[in-house]
């Protein structure tokens, strides 16, 4: 693959536009404070949420240099370290919606200086499983970029230009490499399309877009299935795959871009259906046993490991879809009912938030 060539300078020269594509903008913050203000279930949900973020106001921020998750067993020191770091994203989150919907200064700047240390001292190293984490991040610089002071704003949009370069240049993007055409690659394609979404950066936009169709045509099947799953034989990883690829097809529409769910490769694939090719295995029509036959070393040294879920011959459980299914309904509400009975319709804050972008 080409190589990604562009300076930090002109990169940062392009982040212009306040629009918010990645995170709720003006209008669906607005119907989510009246929501509260009137729906009793979200006001619950609220409750929860404005209370962890006023806890997070006494709190400091813990990043770390590396972001170390993929590849390494559950028990691992460097794993664990990540794992306490990586509290960070949902209280930067908590603490950018509060913002905005309460307008109260004093969440702006504890969110800002969360953000401003992990720009500070995060250095990204092209893994998209590790950079997938980040996704919170983003996020909640996406709810408040128009309002940070112009020394924070240059550190952190330096920080995520970085980590979107990393991704694009890097080793594991080389033709040959399974990570050039497997879930890292969704995971990838999502997080250079959210950076570039985020701070309005038209060739990250466009380079993720030219290569979520050569992805759709290469890691999907017209029958529905994926490399992922025929390569790890476990629909953990088929979900893996699909999760990022929803997520990037919900920014572009938000911006007015092509319709990537429905879209078909030149051999026949599509999100579509790979996603409906899931469905008989989520309401129970089918079943599979996970792992079986897995091709990958990894997945057999979590199961020595004890890992939950991970043993050859663990029943799919459907639970396990709801990620897919959630995003999936922005692009098809049919997919509502299925939802309902699989998440047994429990109240969900992430679910009230989603469902604000699904109201077109």
């Amino acid at each position: 693959m080409r190589k990604f060539v562009v300076t930090i300078a002109l990169a940062l020269s392009s982040f212009s536009s306040f629009s918010q594509l990645v995170s709720l903008n003006n209008d669906e913050i607005k119907k989510l404070k009246t929501q509260i203000k009137n729906d009793i279930e979200t006001k619950k949900l609220y409750l929860g949420t404005e209370k962890s973020a006023l806890n997070y106001l006494s709190g400091q921020p813990n990043p770390i240099d590396t972001i170390r998750t993929e590849g390494l067993l559950q028990g691992n020191p460097k794993k664990e370290t990540t794992r306490l770091a990586l509290a960070d994203m949902n209280k930067m989150f908590a603490l950018a919606l509060q913002y905005r919907i309460t307008g109260d200064q004093k969440y702006l700047n504890k969110c800002v200086e969360f953000l401003g240390a992990w720009a500070k001292i995060n250095k990204p190293n092209g893994d998209p499983i590790d950079d997938t984490n980040l996704d919170k991040a983003i996020e909640a610089y996406d709810l408040i970029k128009k309002d940070i002071p112009a020394a924070d704003k240059k550190q952190i949009e330096l920080w995520l230009t970085e980590t979107a370069l990393a991704e694009i240049n890097s080793k594991r993007m080389k033709t040959g490499r399974a990570t050039a055409i497997n879930n890292w690659n969704a995971h990838r394609l999502k997080e250079v399309g959210e950076i570039g979404y985020t701070l309005n950066n038209q060739d990250f936009i466009r380079w993720a877009i030219d290569n979520l169709k050569s992805h759709i045509n290469i890691n999907l099947y017209p029958d529905g299935t994926s490399l992922d799953f025929k390569e790890r034989d476990a629909m953990h990883y088929h979900i893996y795959d699909l999760e990022p690829l929803l997520k990037l097809c919900i920014m572009i529409d938000r911006a007015n871009g092509p319709n990537f769910y429905t879209y078909e490769s030149p051999k026949g694939s599509s999100i579509k259906k790979s996603v409906e090719w899931l469905i008989p295995y989520i309401n129970g029509e089918k079943q599979h046993e996970e792992y079986v036959n897995t091709t990958v070393k990894f997945d057999r040294d979590r199961a020595r490991n004890n890992e939950p879920g991970f043993a050859p011959g663990t029943m799919f459980k459907p639970s396990l879809a709801l990620p897919v299914l959630r995003l999936s309904l922005y692009f098809d509400p049919a997919q509502n009912d299925l939802l309902k009975n699989v998440s047994g319709n429990s109240g969900n804050w992430q679910k009230v938030l989603d469902e604000l972008k699904h109201k077109r």
